[in-house]
């Protein structure tokens, strides 16, 4: 039997596709004046994040980590006065190859200085309708959503409830989840697909959510984190925040992380203390945000695998 792994998975017309949405992103920002940067995707420091797993590689002799993000560059550029930046490349995460991921795919980061969160929603909104149709488009608070989807205050509801709710969407034999496990198994089973064709933009996340996002209260006194998602027919296509400026914190935070790395006997990666050094500098007050250019790309071409928009796809390098 011949070979056919040589080929690409993806056909001319869906090439072409991705070309003119590469354009279509790059016009957006030029338009807007915003910097495009080139940041590398080597670095001696990892993302802590104990959902997110690095890919380790040997370079000249010791260990590097093929970057989840730009962020932490793109941060370090944000403080020597670069102003307004996007980045526009890949991105890798060691974990599921399948319809919807891939270990190596194309990010677009940008950051805005002196926007908050809700200024950048709008503008990932005008962004996401330069590229695709949209039926509609809905703002409200993360607690809003699960209000209306599943009649439960995801601040305040039990764990127990949660978990059972979870349930009913699935078999989760899981004790000892924490409320995150859940609120996540909530999002993925039960309210991603009931969100329609229309653009949804959630915000006002809880505080546990945090990541690098600001804390601050909302309107019910509750403390919540200042960052958003952006979703597509339950395809989450952006994650942004209001960017944590402390520098102390951000040591602190990077410093959890690890520890729950070490109880969930995941591997413990070095943190990148220039970002530290770089928030210590002062970084600008601004937002940011990050956003799947893989899964545009879906919508964009009515395409339901991600390994038919890619030249080669994992099982294919």
């Amino acid at each position: 039997m011949k070979n056919s792994l040589w080929r690409s998975a993806a056909d001319i017309s869906v090439l072409k596709a991705r070309s003119q949405l590469l354009r279509t992103l790059r016009s957006f920002f030029d338009e807007r004046d915003v910097l495009e940067v080139d940041v590398p995707v080597l670095a001696r420091a990892a993302v802590t994040d104990p959902h997110i797993d690095s890919i380790v590689s040997q370079v000249c002799g010791e260990p590097c980590y093929l970057q989840t993000s730009p962020e932490f560059f793109m941060k370090r550029l944000l403080a020597s006065g670069s102003g307004d930046i996007y980045s526009l490349g890949k991105a890798f995460r060691n974990g599921e190859a399948g319809r919807k991921h891939n270990p190596e795919f194309t990010m677009l980061e940008w950051y805005r200085v002196g926007w908050d969160e809700t200024r950048l929603m709008n503008e990932v909104a005008e962004l996401i309708q330069s590229c695709v149709s949209v039926s509609s488009v809905e703002a409200l608070t993360y607690r809003k959503l699960f209000q209306q989807h599943l009649n439960i205050d995801p601040h305040t509801e039990s764990v127990a409830t949660l978990r059972a709710i979870a349930n009913r969407y699935g078999e989760f034999d899981w004790q000892d989840g924490d409320r995150d496990l859940w609120l996540d198994v909530l999002m993925t089973h039960a309210i991603e697909p009931q969100m329609g064709d229309g653009l949804v933009l959630v915000f006002d996340f809880p505080a546990s959510q945090v990541a690098l996002a600001r804390l601050d209260k909302d309107d019910h006194g509750e403390i919540i984190a200042r960052r958003f998602e952006a979703y597509i027919a339950g395809i989450e296509l952006a994650n942004g925040y209001w960017e944590l400026c402390d520098a102390d914190e951000q040591a602190r935070r990077l410093e959890q992380d690890l520890k729950k790395r070490a109880a969930m006997n995941l591997p413990q990666y070095p943190s990148d203390q220039n970002l530290v050094s770089a928030l210590q500098s002062g970084m600008p007050e601004c937002a940011g945000v990050a956003l799947g250019v893989d899964r545009l790309l879906m919508l964009a071409t009515g395409n339901h695998d991600i390994r038919q928009l890619l030249a080669f796809p994992f099982e294919r390098v």
